[in-house]
């Protein structure tokens, strides 16, 4: 990470040490959110006083809130005219846009602040609407962001605050020439905060071209050096394979099962159902309002096992998650390392299974040097006492699921609803819009 020339101001050991509004630190308290993690600890006490950050965390790190209290901290008490943010985050996929803007919401409101969520596969004139009515905070993917600013619909003159979260995962998708383009109509000295799992040649120069002087730092070497995630290779045959996967998922609690394509994902979730497995695929081929149901299902303990496809890699928290299956090992190593960080999130314990055929060892011996990992590897077939200590795989019942979608007042609210603070203006059910971001499987 590049060395900052200005010495950074120390870490502090509670919020309270910080100079945040008094609103903020009651809602962290009434969050229980009782002490900073250490990315916060680090950057909080120089972001709040507007410098640029550089963070380098695994996802579960908490820097969300490290990046997300100093925004709305000094945000607060502004008001943002129709069509001109005050603030903007800029993150790769619409679930982390979601993630991001549940997570920010309380904080929001507590200071009165209007967050506005703009992202693909939703209606762009309801987020038109939304920015036209004024939000002082944008959580925006680019494609969606960029859509919006041809249209008229925002313009990003008044942005003081620029976050850039996942920058990595930005660059994998392709979307930097597009981000440079937005970084470039921000307010001219305003403070840049950017935080990313890793910092390749591409993020580097993003760095060297937007942030000035930022403090660093860095929570831990990689995603794959956790002490608390376990690392799995399991060797099975072409013929054992299907029933393999079927144990696991017929095991107590949830796992999320990792597919190369989207095809493979809706094909592995119709055969887990006909087994009696409560199962569902999450890829980008499907529509915002389907993602965002079997999403909600999968946290509360509706759906066992959540199939899914690189798209979900960065932009699904699930507290509790102890088991993550590459049931197609894959390409990247940095893929590897970023579905893993679904589990061992801020402390917990969690295991990483990776199913490999015999024409697939090679490979998957140089993904995992490439990783940093060093996993046990044991070969499997179905029933062995060893698949069930690993991954506490047991026979599915056999009894065919069917699963019937909730009535649509259940239903989670979708990402581009506007929070609390500016909840009750708008009616009427979302229709597709026609964003740039790519639906990524």
């Amino acid at each position: 990470m590049p060395e900052s020339t200005t010495p950074a101001l120390p870490p502090v050991f509670s919020f309270e040490d910080l100079d945040m509004p008094e609103a903020l630190l009651k809602t962290l308290a009434d969050q229980g959110v009782t002490e900073p993690f250490p990315i916060q600890a680090a950057t909080l006490p120089n972001t709040l006083n507007g410098r640029d950050a550089l963070g380098r965390g695994r996802t579960g790190s908490g820097k969300t809130l490290a990046f997300g209290l100093a925004l709305l901290a000094r945000t607060a008490g502004k008001r943002a005219e129709p069509h001109r943010p005050l603030a903007l985050v800029l993150v790769p996929t619409r679930e982390l846009a979601q993630q991001v803007t549940d997570a920010l919401t309380p904080y929001a409101d507590a200071l009165r602040l209007r967050l506005a969520t703009v992202v693909g596969g939703m209606s762009i004139t309801r987020q038109a609407a939304a920015l036209r009515r004024g939000a002082e905070v944008l959580v925006a993917t680019p494609g969606r962001l960029a859509d919006l600013i041809e249209r008229g619909d925002c313009a990003l003159d008044r942005v003081a605050i620029t976050v850039l979260d996942e920058a990595d995962q930005m660059a994998d998708m392709g979307f930097l020439p597009q981000v440079t383009r937005l970084l470039n109509q921000v307010e001219p000295g305003g403070q840049r905060m950017l935080f990313s799992a890793t910092l390749d040649r591409n993020v580097d120069r993003l760095v060297r071209q937007f942030l000035n002087d930022p403090v660093t730092h860095s929570v831990d070497p990689s995603a794959g050096a956790v002490t608390t995630m376990d690392h799995h290779v399991l060797h099975v045959s072409e013929t054992d394979k299907q029933e393999v996967v079927a144990h696991i998922g017929a095991r107590e609690g949830r796992v999320i099962m990792f597919v190369g394509m989207k095809h493979a994902a809706d094909r592995l979730a119709r055969k887990l159902l006909a087994r009696g497995v409560r199962a569902a695929a999450l890829h980008g081929g499907k529509s915002q309002p389907q993602r965002n149901r079997t999403l909600e299902g999968f946290r509360t303990g509706q759906l066992n096992v959540l199939i899914a496809t690189n798209v979900a890699a960065r932009g699904i928290h699930i507290d509790g998650l102890d088991l993550v299956v590459n049931v197609d090992p894959p390409t990247d190593h940095k893929d590897y390392l970023h579905r893993g960080g679904r589990t061992a999130r801020a402390g917990e314990s969690g295991t990483v299974v990776t199913i490999v055929l015999p024409e697939q060892r090679r490979e998957t011996e140089q993904l995992m040097r490439a990783a940093g990992i060093s996993p046990t590897v044991t070969r499997v077939a179905p029933g062995d006492a060893e698949l069930t200590a690993i991954t506490g795989a047991c026979e599915p019942s056999g009894v065919p699921v069917v699963l019937t979608p909730p009535p649509a007042q259940q239903q989670q609210k979708p990402a581009g609803a506007p929070s609390s603070a500016n909840r009750g203006r708008r009616g009427g059910r979302s229709r597709g819009g026609r964003g740039r971001t790519p639906a990524r499987g």
